[in-house]
């Protein structure tokens, strides 16, 4: 056991966030959404961010579609025109409750500029975002529904965008080193000024100082999943593997401004759903007997590892059409007696009891209401580039992978943290591309945190070896790393 001070509040992460207001995921969390790819959500980002000028904001993403293969046809992998996607955000004692107070919808619509081909997305090389040679073109509505207004005057649009094409190939040059289709994937870059040519045309500057981007990203989750879930066998050295390595994703990207939520003296809570639109049923006129516009969630998403690692499969697929509201009624039961415990109990440890079972209210801390935590009042977090060492965009000083479970930690203003208010630089305050979060939530299953003054301290530092994206982060928005090339990238 570790005994400097530092480690107490690694200890103590789990409790600090969930005091002032209370999935690593395999993408395949819940027997139904595996079977609709592009309502399935993949993982959830929320930190503070920080423009060139100095203005914080709060930054968010969404991914869906998982093991998004690069490059295929004649069609390709796109945002679904009848999927309602939202980010909610909870804020002051919504965040306890679990409810959101503010809401933002993305609605996508897509077009062909010309039916009378076989070439379905691309019909040249696209040299620019919607030119001619983007046959297939999505856009998109953002609108805001913020509960704090009078019913009536709850609703805003703030504005359109246009998604970028997916990195084809040959096709789509420009995000490939050296402007070629024929190369990988150009690495994640440090400013806005050497973002790829479609990347940069595709960030939307909406209304109220909002911004966003939608379109094809690569996956920027890393864990062996497989392993994990072939009966906890990990491998090591040059067997390591990367579940999510060589695969896309579409993402969702949303930065909002700290006074469009209250300022940023205060902890919120992130979390997103995925509906489509509800059954109608004809009457004997013709007439559909519900309103056509209606949506019923079918998926949702906060913390990593809830429904893919502690809830039980009869109950996978409700967590999916329930909101965090809910969380203490139906899941806390599955947080404060973690089966995934038991398991490592029983197959790592030779059925020694490393890790507690049961009780756990630190557990419960964490996932219970279903949110991502963020304390808007620190300085922004380090962010993830492409390891210290690379050349031209290292890591943050100080950023860690393991979040304050490597010494990476934030000052608030607005509670006391673990002493001077000592924060978690990463999840769980918030979490940031390049979270380690399948080793942040083993360490916290292996430790006891559940008295601050006699702290357990087990750290699982690689656990499953591996520990880094196979690609590099963006620093700037989106901060998502570019999509692999379809015609060039490699798996694990």
């Amino acid at each position: 056991m570790t005994t400097h001070r530092w480690t107490k509040w690694m200890a103590a992460a789990a409790v600090v966030l969930c005091a002032a207001g209370a999935r690593a995921s395999s993408h395949m969390d819940a027997p139904l959404i595996t079977l609709d790819d592009a309502a399935n959500t993949t993982d959830v980002y929320a930190f503070v961010s920080q423009d060139a000028d100095g203005t914080k904001y709060l930054t968010t993403a969404l991914g869906v579609y998982p093991f998004e293969e690069p490059g295929i046809g004649p069609n390709k992998h796109n945002f679904d025109d009848n999927v309602l996607y939202e980010i909610h955000v909870a804020t002051d004692g919504n965040l306890a409750k679990g409810e959101p107070t503010i809401s933002y919808q993305f609605q996508f619509d897509t077009r062909f500029k010309n039916t009378k081909t076989i070439l379905v997305s691309y019909t040249d090389v696209v040299q620019n975002v919607d030119d001619d040679a983007q046959n297939l073109t999505q856009t998109y509505t953002v609108t805001r529904i913020d509960r704090r207004r009078p019913a009536g005057k709850r609703r805003t649009v703030l504005g359109t965008g246009v998604v970028p094409p997916n990195n084809q190939g040959i096709a789509t040059p420009f995000y490939n080193q050296g402007d070629d289709g024929e190369n990988p994937a150009k690495d994640g870059v440090a400013t806005a000024a050497a973002l790829d040519r479609y990347t940069a045309q595709s960030i939307t500057t909406l209304s109220e100082d909002y911004s966003a981007f939608a379109g094809q990203r690569d996956d920027g989750f890393f864990a062996d999943i497989q392993a994990v879930f072939d009966l906890l066998q990990l491998r090591t050295g040059a067997d390591r593997f990367d579940s999510q390595g060589g695969f896309n994703i579409h993402t969702i990207v949303l930065r909002i401004p700290m006074d469009a939520l209250g300022g940023d003296q205060q902890v919120v809570g992130v979390y997103a759903t995925t509906s489509r639109p509800r059954l109608s049923v004809l009457r004997k006129d013709g007439k559909d007997s519900k309103d056509a516009k209606s949506f019923v969630q079918v998926g949702r998403q906060g913390n990593p590892l809830l429904c893919e690692g502690l809830i039980a499969l009869e109950d996978k697929d409700r967590y999916n059409r329930t909101t965090p509201a809910r969380d203490a009624e139906l899941f806390a039961k599955y947080a404060e007696n973690p089966e995934l415990a038991t398991l490592i109990n029983k197959i790592v440890f030779g059925g020694q009891q490393v890790a507690i079972d049961t009780g756990r209210t630190d557990i419960r801390g964490i996932f219970i209401p279903d949110l991502i935590k963020v304390d808007l009042s620190t300085a922004p977090a380090r962010l993830a580039g492409g390891g210290m060492d690379h050349p031209t965009n290292p890591d943050d000083a100080g950023f860690s992978r393991l979040s304050i479970f490597g010494q990476d930690v934030l000052t608030s203003t607005v509670q006391a943290g673990f002493g001077d208010g000592v924060v978690p630089g990463g999840w769980p305050n918030g979490r940031r591309f390049g979270d380690d979060v399948l080793d942040i939530a083993v360490s916290a299953l292996l430790s006891d945190l559940r008295d601050p003054d006699n702290l357990v301290i087990q750290v699982a530092d690689g656990i499953d070896n591996v520990n880094a994206n196979d690609i590099a982060y963006n620093k700037v928005f989106p901060y998502a790393a570019t999509p692999l090339n379809g015609r060039n990238h490699g798996h694990h």
